[in-house]
């Protein structure tokens, strides 16, 4: 009897540990295997492939000035894979990292699965059999057209690999079941119009919006090389937005985001509504802040923008795969080893961080989008530039992936940015930044020195065609006078400059920090971002006006 207790837990702890079955894996590994039969009998046979599959549930929720004024609920499941052909050495990725037809103004088009696999057998198999059949149409022509390209141009100095080895993972999380993903309309609307509605109350906000979005994701992944992956993701963003409108038509938002992966953890009610409060006072001071003039000079940057400011002027030019094209500027490229930032800062890039002292971070992923698993990534250590973001695009002193390739989902994945998180060791205290602001102002002959707040987000340029800029759009910023008088909010301003110049004039760095959660628009579209930094003390930013209104102010209060 005692052996057969013993068998009955050794086959449950085998049954454990063996992946579970899920009807969509098990088709999308068959398919591949078929169609990765077939066309290794053509004249240019496939030497890897992949699947990816997004089973996406999105509800979203959006209330204005009280009133619920848009529900939405998508289902979907998208459909991308990828075909490569040649060699390892130099493929059909070698020119162009997409798979299929990208223009500026029009991607790739967004493949859809059926939703009942039961009953929609025949047009599943007939669908990925059509657009593997494309993408490999497409991976011909790209072949060649590299080749040619090869043949006229100079040699490109980096010697690596178009696609590097990786581990063939396996990795299996059960599909959420509803009862853990179910939303309370009913609730949310209710919640949402209090909130939204509370800006009414303001006569100079013009608009307001509350907004819950709530996205559920499987994602499936199964390549050639015997990867099999299927993992949940959850992402819940609400957000509350808020405009008013100076006497000269300027429009001036502000706004606040809470993420999430689960709904108790969103703040308490209490919280939301005093932050709205608070944002709906600031809202009336800008309104008849005034406005600044062009300046270069001393900065504070708070841990929200000088986290944007890092993401958008340092992030995009560690990402490994764009510096493979002659195009890129390829800022770092050739600086690993050398000082990039003062001593005092380090910065790393980790996907595999949940939370960051409790706070859940967007950016977090278990697998990449090419089944690459995430690795913690310390990009700068104490100033010294130690690595970059890299995929299976290999990069002369970088032949391996760290797992941050990623894309939206239809584009092919790229590099990309995860959490960036920006640390110091020799951090000051606010008071002690606002008096090292000030000294330098006075240094500097200037009146005032500038704190900026908050920010909305920013652009980059990286490119070899046109200037290595950025700007960064601030929300809230305040002068700070040299000579004690208070503190100024102003309005208008655009943060821009060269990221090079911005880095060498970074002095100090505060102990406390702040997190900004955004969205990141780049080559392979929107992707889940976190910045997290201290304040920072720039000895020089450059300021300009933003551009003048086109509105017309209105002539009668807002009802």
């Amino acid at each position: 009897m005692k052996f057969k207790v013993l068998l009955i837990s050794l086959l449950a702890l085998i049954a454990i540990q063996m992946p579970a079955q899920d009807k969509m894996l098990d088709l999308l590994k068959a398919e591949l295997k078929s169609q990765m039969t077939i066309l290794q009998k053509g004249e240019y046979p496939p030497y890897y492939m992949n699947y990816r599959v997004l089973d996406n549930h999105t509800r979203v929720i959006r209330s204005s000035m009280g009133a619920i004024n848009n529900i939405e609920e998508n289902k979907q499941v998208m459909f991308v894979p990828q075909v490569r052909i040649g060699s390892p050495e130099f493929d059909n990725f070698h020119e162009s990292q997409n798979g299929v037809l990208i223009t500026r103004f029009m991607g790739p088009p967004t493949i859809l699965l059926p939703k009942d696999l039961q009953n929609g057998m025949e047009s599943f198999k007939q669908i990925i059999k059509e657009e593997v059949n494309s993408r490999y149409r497409f991976a011909v022509n790209s072949l060649d057209r590299a080749k040619a390209k090869k043949g006229v141009q100079v040699e490109n100095l980096d010697k690596s690999p178009d696609f590097t080895k990786a581990k063939a993972e396996k990795y299996f999380e059960p599909a959420l079941k509803e009862d853990k993903i179910a939303l309370d309309l009913e609730a949310w609307q209710k919640k949402l119009n209090k909130y939204s509605g509370l800006f009414a109350e303001n006569k100079d906000i013009i608009s307001a919006n509350s907004t819950l979005s709530y996205k559920i994701w499987r994602k499936y992944f199964v390549s050639t090389e015997g990867a099999e992956i299927a993992e949940n993701r959850v992402y819940i963003n609400m957000s509350i937005r808020a405009i008013t409108m100076a006497d000269d038509g300027m429009e001036l938002p502000l706004h606040i985001s809470y993420f999430a992966f689960s709904l108790d953890e969103l703040p308490t009610e209490a919280v939301i509504l005093k932050d709205i409060k608070e944002m709906s006072a600031k809202l009336s001071q800008l309104k008849v802040a005034p406005l600044v003039q062009p300046y270069t000079g001393p900065a504070l940057l708070s841990g929200s923008a000088s986290g944007v400011f890092f993401h958008e002027i340092f992030g995009h030019r560690v990402e490994g795969q764009k510096m493979k094209s002659d195009a890129d500027g390829q800022t770092f490229k050739n600086m690993v080893g050398e000082g990039v930032l003062p001593k005092s800062l380090s910065v790393y890039m980790d996907p595999t961080m949940k939370k960051y002292h409790g706070n859940p971070l967007n950016g977090f992923y278990i697998f990449d989008d090419q089944g690459v698993r995430g690795e913690r990534v310390e990009v700068v250590k104490d100033g010294i530039l130690r690595n970059f973001l890299m995929t299976r695009t290999g990069l002369d002193g970088f032949p391996k992936s760290n797992g941050h390739s990623r894309t939206e989902f239809e584009n092919d994945p790229t590099s990309r940015q995860s959490n960036l998180i920006v640390e110091t060791n020799d951090y000051k205290s606010d008071a002690e930044l606002r008096k090292l602001l000030i000294a330098e102002a006075k240094k500097q002959g200037k009146e005032y020195g500038y704190f900026f707040k908050s920010v909305t987000g920013g652009f980059t340029q990286t490119g070899r065609t046109g200037a290595n800029s950025f700007n960064v759009t601030p929300l809230e910023v305040y002068k700070i006078f040299v000579d004690g008088k208070a503190d100024e909010l102003v309005r208008g301003v655009d943060m821009i400059g060269t990221p090079l110049s911005m880095f060498s004039n970074i002095e100090f760095a505060g102990g406390d920090f702040e997190i900004f959660t955004g969205t990141c628009g780049a080559s392979s579209g929107n992707v889940p971002v976190t910045a997290i930094s201290p304040t920072i003390l720039v000895n020089k930013v450059e300021l300009q006006k933003k551009a003048k209104p086109t509105v017309t102010p209105a002539l009668l209060p807002r009802p």
